[in-house]
């Protein structure tokens, strides 16, 4: 097909305003799939997306469509997540789309990955189509949305199409907004050969396989490509088109996406991002990729069983091929024994990637606290970047800490905006501006620190506003804090797993709210346990699990006290040397316990 023919675009909006939904209305009216092979979300193949009914990975489709003038398309399709921690996902997207469908829903309005996802393709200058949907809900306030559209865009009422993705309402305008206002991918066949990798996965019996957007050139099988990144060369066996299933294809053509099968067996060589030439007709220049994503936070994985190890650093190198922001490296801890330091861009990225090792691998593993990436400069001049408190220095050779601090970006109806200035605060926020998107919306700018949100930040700021605000935040800057390492010690060993870094306001309710917690869920040994908080070198909370008794005069009949009284001397002997070299083993719970408290 003649590239004039091709539209290339994916779907943007916040979480929950339809995209999986309109994705699965377009499949159907193009006939893509048959009735039979039709199902809710048909394009979240996991099953962690179908349970929580959100979008984690970004899934490109092919679709064949017959515009009412006769002419036929291919429309190429990338459906991407709408939650903060995916952003990464839609950026990459965006990369290989010359358009994009901003999705807004007309009960919600105008929400912070809205605004933020738009920014995205803004810069990346794809042809934006803003589409109200679910105009068939009663609650819908078209009208209002319309113009919080206009006033983010800095478009006419009339390019907005209503819509309703569920019931097939403004589908036509939706396909005739696509084919006459999205640009055709610039025929450069004849050019020398460039793709741009902006996903990739791997197949056991295939090895690693790309998925590309072809800007130039051909690819083909028996060609012999080359990344930009390493220079190392592969010969193709198999390109294909993405119907739900793969499809084998002779080529793949400027303008296409697709995917390229090379017997790539090392993981590592296919970055997302990269640029493809083929040796045959081989490009100069590489394509301009996207700034490679930093961890936000980080947190140990460990296996349950040391001899899982292995298991678990092929399953991450499997998982960072299909997802780039995840980064790890190995580490030991004594509490622990080996595993792996990795960096997620947020808890519910943690939470998926932890999920999908436990349910793809069958792997048991043990989770760290999380915490974020702090820049340390010691007495020495010397600037660390701390990303675990274990490699924290000692109190004395610290200069100063930096903390991460984002830009927070929050949208919510008015009535709960002196709510939400009292959270901000109270997590240390710096007010910065509100603006009003509309006569009952508002959009609040905040610097806070990293560290304060990760946690319980999101869960109090719906609660507060009744589900109503959303939040989107990028980081900012490094800026000096009060900050001090929190250890714990159990049985007056350290436990470098529970060690947490932490405001110097906040330290003490925490060591105390923590040995407190750990009370509750370190199991009662033989021996007397002492639970202690410990803030440079000083003790500053203690708690202890009592001793469990067993009694040793059961078979004592009679009243024999001095018996009785040996038998409890010698108990109490052997209670002692126990608690000299007994070992405390630590739940799974109470190396969450920190996660689990409420640390207001």
């Amino acid at each position: 097909m003649k590239t004039d023919k091709i539209r290339n675009f994916c779907i943007i909006a916040h979480i929950d305003h339809g995209k999986s939904t309109l994705a699965d209305r377009l499949l159907e009216e193009t006939k893509t799939l048959s009735k039979k092979e039709m199902k809710n979300q048909v394009l979240d193949s996991m099953d962690l997306e179908r349970e929580r009914g959100i979008t984690i990975k970004s899934h490109p489709i092919r679709m064949e469509y017959e515009h009412v003038n006769g002419e036929k398309y291919i429309l190429n399709l990338i459906d991407t997540p709408g939650h903060v921690d995916f952003s990464y996902e839609v950026s990459r997207s965006l990369a290989a789309c010359e358009g994009a469908l901003l999705l807004v829903d007309a009960a919600q309005g105008v929400e912070a990955q809205t605004v933020s996802n738009t920014y995205l393709a803004i810069e990346n200058d794809l042809t934006i189509i803003p589409i109200i949907n679910k105009v068939d809900l009663p609650s819908a306030m078209v009208e209002e949305v319309k113009d919080q559209i206009v006033e983010l865009l800095g478009c006419d009422q009339e390019d907005i199409i209503g819509a309703s993705a569920k019931s097939g309402l403004g589908i036509d305008k939706i396909f005739t907004s696509i084919i006459n206002r999205i640009e055709p991918p610039s025929d450069n066949s004849k050019n020398n050969t460039r793709a741009l990798i902006f996903d990739s996965m791997y197949d056991n019996y295939k090895g690693a396989i790309p998925y590309v957007r072809v800007f130039d050139g051909v690819l083909k099988p028996g060609m012999t490509i080359q990344f930009f990144s390493h220079g190392r060369e592969y010969d193709i066996t198999e390109t294909g088109h993405f119907v739900l299933e793969k499809v084998k294809t002779k080529e793949l053509k400027s303008g296409e996406v697709g995917y390229i099968v090379a017997s790539i067996r090392d993981m590592s060589h296919i970055e997302p991002g990269d640029t493809i030439t083929t040796k045959e007709d081989a490009a100069t220049k590489r394509l301009p990729g996207y700034k490679k994503i930093k961890p936000m936070v980080f947190s140990g994985l460990y296996p349950a069983d040391a001899d899982d190890y292995d298991q678990l650093r092929q399953a991450l190198e499997k998982l960072k091929l299909n997802d780039a922001s995840l980064d790890f490296t190995p580490e030991t801890s004594e509490a622990l024994g080996f595993g792996f330091r990795c960096g997620f861009l947020g808890l519910l990225h943690m939470e998926i990637i932890q999920e999908r090792l436990e349910r793809e691998f069958n792997l048991d593993l043990v989770t760290t606290t999380p915490n974020v990436i702090y820049q340390v400069k010691t007495r020495e001049e010397v600037l660390l970047t701390v990303d675990t408190p274990a490699k924290m220095p000692g109190s004395g050779d610290i200069d100063n800490i930096m903390e991460p601090i984002v830009r927070a970006e929050i949208i919510t109806p008015k009535k709960y905006i002196g709510s939400i200035m009292t959270l901000c605060q109270k997590k240390r926020g710096t007010y910065k501006t509100t603006q009003y998107l509309s006569k009952d919306k508002a959009q609040l700018l905040y610097d806070l620190p990293l560290g304060e949100i990760i946690f319980d930040f999101y869960d109090k700021l719906k609660s507060i506003s009744s589900g109503y605000a959303s939040f989107d935040y990028e980081l900012k800057e490094f800026k000096k804090a009060s900050l001090q390492k929190l250890d714990i010690l159990i049985h007056g060993e350290s436990v470098d797993a529970l060690s947490v870094i932490c405001h110097s306001d906040d330290a003490y309710h925490r060591g105390v709210a923590l040995c407190s917690k750990l009370k509750e869920l370190i199991p009662r040994q033989m021996f007397e346990v002492a639970i202690q908080a410990s803030l440079n070198n000083r003790i500053i909370a203690r708690s202890t699990v009592k001793a469990l008794k067993k009694n040793v005069t059961a078979k004592c009949y009679g009243g024999d006290i001095s018996r009785k009284r040996k038998l409890w001397e010698k108990q109490k002997k052997g209670k002692k040397r126990m608690k000299m070299i007994g070992r405390v083993e630590v739940p799974q719970e109470a190396l969450l316990a920190v996660l689990q408290m409420d640390n207001d």
